[in-house]
């Protein structure tokens, strides 16, 4: 017999299981996500496995998929989970720059709790109620710009497009400090500095050059280099806003 075509865990009812005398623990997928993230933010997404997250409750793997049936349904409740912590208004305010800067450094905050929440999100096409309800209130700042629905999901995808990579480059920096030891300044002052100073003085590359010498966002702290790009990508919206285009 074929295997049945997976279908999205949004769509399927949660089991649920009565706890009682001679019944097994009942268990919900809240409490199993739970888990997996807790396991997931000290020691990496890979140790999330069934069988991790069953030794966790005191039980069998194999009773845990009645609830969560596969692991990529488990990827997506722990996605959800983590986009639940982004805290939001209701509507929006009608300020369109205040709102997506809202959403985009409380999904930064979000990503840097949960290290694996990026990759994970931006690898695997997913829509749970949390993150849904975070993509409607982004598409929602643009009501009344003038904007037609296909340049507001666009320009809700380029801020996402820099928000997501932007925090992958600092969990980055951050991972690559843990297991060298080194923070970003002495990575970059001992580890690469003397073969950018060979580049520099080579004179081979004179805008690799001007970048190092010169440029002063490489070397702000991360929270000033994000806002700098926010700032960027929300002035390049902007000049494209008919309401706020010159007449």
């Amino acid at each position: 017999m074929a295997d049945e075509e997976p279908t999205s865990i949004w769509t399927q009812p949660e089991a649920h299981e009565r706890s009682g005398p001679g019944r097994r623990p009942g268990y919900s997928r809240e409490q199993i996500t739970r888990t997996a993230v807790k396991i997931a933010d000290a020691e990496g997404v890979e140790a999330a496995t069934m069988r991790r997250i069953a030794g966790e409750l005191g039980t069998g793997a194999m009773s845990l998929y009645r609830y969560v049936p596969r692991r990529d349904d488990l990827f997506d409740l722990m996605i959800d989970l983590a986009m639940s912590e982004i805290e939001l208004p209701d509507d929006p305010s009608g300020d369109w720059r205040a709102d997506l800067t809202l959403l985009a450094w409380q999904t930064r905050a979000a990503g840097l709790r949960h290290p694996w929440l990026i990759a994970l999100l931006t690898s695997r096409p997913t829509l749970g109620p949390n993150l849904l309800r975070v993509h409607e209130l982004a598409l929602s700042a643009f009501n009344g710009t003038g904007l037609d629905i296909d340049d507001i999901t666009g320009f809700v995808g380029m801020l996402n497009d820099y928000v997501h990579s932007a925090i992958h480059r600092e969990i980055g920096w951050l991972e690559e400090a843990r297991r060298t030891g080194l923070d970003p300044e002495r990575w970059k002052r001992d580890y690469m500095g003397p073969y950018v100073r060979q580049i520099v003085e080579s004179g081979a590359f004179p805008l690799f050059n001007r970048s190092v010498l010169d440029s002063r966002t490489a070397h702000l702290a991360p929270e000033e280099r994000f806002r700098h790009g926010l700032d960027r990508i929300l002035d390049a919206i902007a000049a494209l806003i008919p309401s706020l285009s010159p007449r």
